[in-house]
């Protein structure tokens, strides 16, 4: 019994000497690493730069569906439009 005691004492001790963290949610343009969302957005613009302009809208609608919070969403709706427009479709 007196072991649990000790443990509990020495991680409630433990405990309070960790750093506190912020609640705040970070800048997502600020970020080191790219995330799946990022790679399709790459390469959708790829796809774009070599006039494969199908391939550019499927890759840029994937991302828009599967990852709506994505730093790129907002730009990959705009460019929708643009590709839809330039490709007739």
């Amino acid at each position: 019994m007196i072991r649990f005691v000790a443990v509990g004492a020495l991680a409630t001790t433990l405990s309070s000497l960790a750093p506190v963290q912020c609640g705040h949610d970070p800048d997502p343009t600020l970020r080191r690493e790219d995330n799946a969302g990022d790679a399709l957005w790459n390469l959708a613009e790829r796809f774009e730069r070599e006039k494969n302009i199908a391939s550019a809208r499927e890759t840029l609608q994937y991302l828009v569906d599967t990852y709506p919070s994505n730093r790129h969403v907002a730009e990959a709706k705009e460019k929708l439009k643009t590709l839809g427009a330039t490709d007739g479709g």
